[in-house]
Formats: structure tokens, sequence, C-alpha cells
């Protein structure tokens, strides 16, 4: 007889008992910042959760939180059998590699292949087969093949994380991209966790949605560093890049090309006006406005 473990491991059932008690939400990328926003929240309002992971044991211990086997998405068949009972998924993006949209299209057969009804996926905003932000390509092809897999889906667009922002300044202060004078509508990785709450709280009502989930407003570069310096006392400042400089800085890291490209290109599509859409996606679906870059830092 299998025995599966639930509840981060602390205790294990026979597989046929586990499997009828599997709840109706599961979650993946619980270890991350949005998927762990998301399975706390969750977890707060009292759904029941499956979460979902590579190592079960580094999974978040929560109230009505249960563990799955391990499941990884480049294993289809770990993840057909992790899915199973599940009707509804949330589907973070997996970690940037050179081929993980090789990752996704797995992930997405072995939902389908598992009975799963509904995907709730974080994709890009802006993502399209030719985007600036090469990364940003990856989510349009993934959000085809949801499209294709015969299972109802959700799009959360996310803008770039106004979390990340502050980090993008070098240990001098300095801000560099050739973002141009163009504008990103960055969103709060809180934002975009209480609006997938509310998609999966209610998959029915946002069948087919495709959600622009962006911040309340689009922020120059120079802008960001004027916040930032205002509101935390950091001096930071921006320093436009020609392309060919913004290749050469960050040549020192190392990182594969994909992932320089990544970098790269995500200024460049700020600067092509890719990022600058102010949705209303949080406002509409939270009953509150979207929290500014401002508001965030003063979070802390």
């Amino acid at each position: 007889m299998a025995i599966l473990p639930v509840r981060g491991g602390t205790a294990a059932r026979p597989a046929e008992t586990w499997r009828s008690l599997v709840p109706d939400v599961a979650v993946t990328g619980s270890t991350g910042a949005v998927g762990g926003r998301v399975a706390r929240l969750l977890s707060a309002a009292g759904v029941p959760t499956l979460l979902v992971g590579r190592d079960p044991a580094r999974l978040p211990s929560l109230p009505g939180a249960e563990h799955g086997p391990a499941a990884e998405y480049r294993d289809t068949a770990a993840m057909t059998a992790a899915l199973r009972g599940v009707r509804t998924l949330l589907l973070v993006s997996a970690r940037e590699s050179a081929d993980r949209l090789v990752e996704h299209r797995s992930a997405v057969d072995a939902a389908a292949a598992a009975g799963v009804q509904h995907v709730v996926y974080t994709s890009f905003l802006g993502a399209a087969p030719d985007c600036v932000f090469t990364l940003g390509r990856d989510h349009w092809h993934t959000e085809q093949h949801l499209r294709a897999s015969g299972m109802a889906w959700t799009f959360l667009r996310d803008s770039l994380y106004s979390d990340f922002l502050p980090g993008m300044a070098g240990d001098d202060g300095v801000l560099r991209g050739p973002a141009g004078d163009g504008r990103v509508s960055a969103v709060a990785q809180d934002d975009v966790a209480e609006v997938a709450v509310t998609v999966l709280r209610d998959p029915s009502v946002h069948e087919g949605a495709s959600y622009d989930v962006t911040g309340p407003e689009a922020l120059t570069l120079d802008e960001v560093a004027a916040t930032i310096t205002a509101v935390t006392g950091r001096a930071v400042r921006y320093e436009r890049e020609t392309v060919e400089e913004a290749y050469a800085s960050r040549a020192v890291y190392g990182a594969p090309d994909f992932e320089v490209a990544g970098w790269v290109t995500s200024y460049e599509a700020i600067a092509a006006g890719e990022l600058s859409r102010v949705g209303d996606a949080v406002p509409r679906l939270l009953g509150r406005p979207a929290a500014s870059l401002a508001e965030l830092l003063r979070r802390g």
C-alpha cells in the first residue's frame, strides 16, 4: 500500500485515503514570494489547499494546507500524480531557465491528465510572441498551451514587481539600464497574491479572463529612483545605458546568455512602452486601489 506525506510530512496516510481528502485548490511555488503569499492568505481564509513542490519538506506548514508528494514541473508523471483530485490550480511560473517553456508545457499537460478543471496562471504584462522582453515570450506560449489544453483558464498578467525595484540599484545607488524615458506600472507582490486568491476562491467567475495586474501608476525610472530616495533616504539615481553598455555592464556576473538577455530586454521593454499599461484588476477585484511604490516602501 502506497503511503504519501501530508501536512508537511509530519504524518502519513494510505494513498487512497489521502486522495479522498485532496483539497479542491492546489498551489505551486509556495516556497517563493507570490506562491507563499497566496498559500498564507488561503490558509488564513480557511480554504483547504494542496501545496505542490519538488521538495515537500520545504513547503510551508500552514493550517488547512496539505503537502502533496514530491513533484516538479518537468516531471509530467509526478505532477499528474500530485494533482489528481484537484479542481483548481494556481500555476506559478517557473524559475527563469533556458527551458522554462518545456517545464510549463509539462505542468499544463500534467494538470490536464490529472483532471484539473481550471488553471490560474501567473503570466506577464504585454506577453506576446514577439514582445521585446525575451522571457515574456515564454509566457505567451504558455498561455497558448493552456488555451489548447481543454481546461478553463485565467491569466494574471503581472507587471514587474515593485518589491524588486530598490534592489535593481547597485551598491553605488545607481539604477542602470536602457529604459530611456519609458514608464513601468510596477505592482506589489501583496496585490498580486490577493488578486490570485480572489480568483481561486471563485474561479468560474473569472473563466477565460486575462487580467493586467499592475500598480496604480506608470513611473519613469527617474521617478522610481526619486521615490526610493525620498521614502527610504537612500540616494538612488537612474543612469541611462545604451543596449551595448547594458550587456557589457552585466557581463561581469557570468550569468547564462538567456538570463542576461532577460535582464537587458526588461529595460528595453520599458523603453518600448510594453510595461506602461495601468490595468484595473486590483481595484476591480479587490475593491481598493493598488499599492503605489511609495506605499510599498513605507511598509518597509
